[in-house]
């Protein structure tokens, strides 16, 4: 389960603009290796745009994104990901008609079955290789709790077992870091307790832990620092009850700042 060495995060100003609305502006701060970090604030904080910017799907307008000794500002986000940062999104999209296992598998990185040469030249290593695929993917699947539902397709899953299911499949990229975005949306208490224990035990494995949350009782749970971001800026950044008792934050929230 463990995956390679960790690293922290970096960002150094970023910004990104749409127009003249600087969504994020100027955002500074580190991710320690190891840590799970939360990131919270209002609706129109930036938090989803910061994360886009992360992982690669908006580059930024200025500023430097690292993990590590490996940039990643400007990068696509499959450069990224191979780097060492998986997402998840807030609304899981598997693939319906495909089985939890095949969804899983899908995730797996570098297979010799990619090649179409190593299909005629290799059959074996490439026997092989789906061998170990399946069964990381099962290892994964029964890590998230839902190896009764192995064999059943996606569509079948509540939202809350998409979540876990998503949870899955970014973990078949071995992950350095692992951007978690509203795990708990949508989300019923026995599911959400269940996805709490799952972030833990991965967190435990090695894996840095960056998460967006609106479920203040979770991140506080959780989390440790916490970020708090308001009007795209960087408004505070330390342990839940230091952010739980500052008058900026709430503010922020009881403002609705945008």
């Amino acid at each position: 389960m463990t995956s390679e060495s960790s690293a922290s995060l970096e960002l150094h100003g970023v910004t990104r603009r749409f127009g003249g609305h600087s969504a994020v502006d100027d955002v500074s701060f580190r991710v320690r290796p190891g840590s799970i970090t939360g990131l919270i604030g209002p609706n129109g904080a930036g938090k989803t745009t910061l994360f886009n910017l992360i992982a690669g799907a908006l580059p930024p307008t200025a500023g430097r994104i690292a993990l590590g000794e490996t940039r990643l500002d400007g990068q696509p986000p499959h450069r990224i990901l191979r780097a060492g940062v998986a997402r998840t999104f807030q609304i899981p999209r598997p693939f319906a008609a495909m089985t939890v296992l095949e969804n899983v598998m899908l995730a797996g990185q570098d297979q010799p079955g990619e090649r179409f040469w190593t299909n005629w030249l290799r059959p074996g290593t490439v026997a092989a290789g789906e061998r170990a695929l399946r069964e990381r993917a099962r290892e994964l699947i029964d890590f998230v709790g839902l190896g009764a539902l192995l064999g059943a397709p996606a569509r079948v899953l509540s939202g809350g077992q998409r979540k876990l299911l998503e949870l899955a499949r970014a973990l078949m990229t071995a992950p350095r870091l692992l951007l978690l975005d509203e795990p708990a949306a949508g989300v019923n208490p026995v599911l959400l307790d269940e996805i709490a224990e799952r972030i833990v035990a991965l967190n435990r494995t090695g894996t840095t832990v960056l998460m967006v949350e609106h479920n203040l009782d979770l991140v506080m749970r959780l989390c440790r620092p916490v970020l708090v971001m308001a009007a795209g800026r960087l408004l505070l950044e330390g342990d839940p009850e230091t952010v739980r008792a500052d008058a900026r934050v709430q503010a922020a929230y009881l403002g609705g700042a945008r």
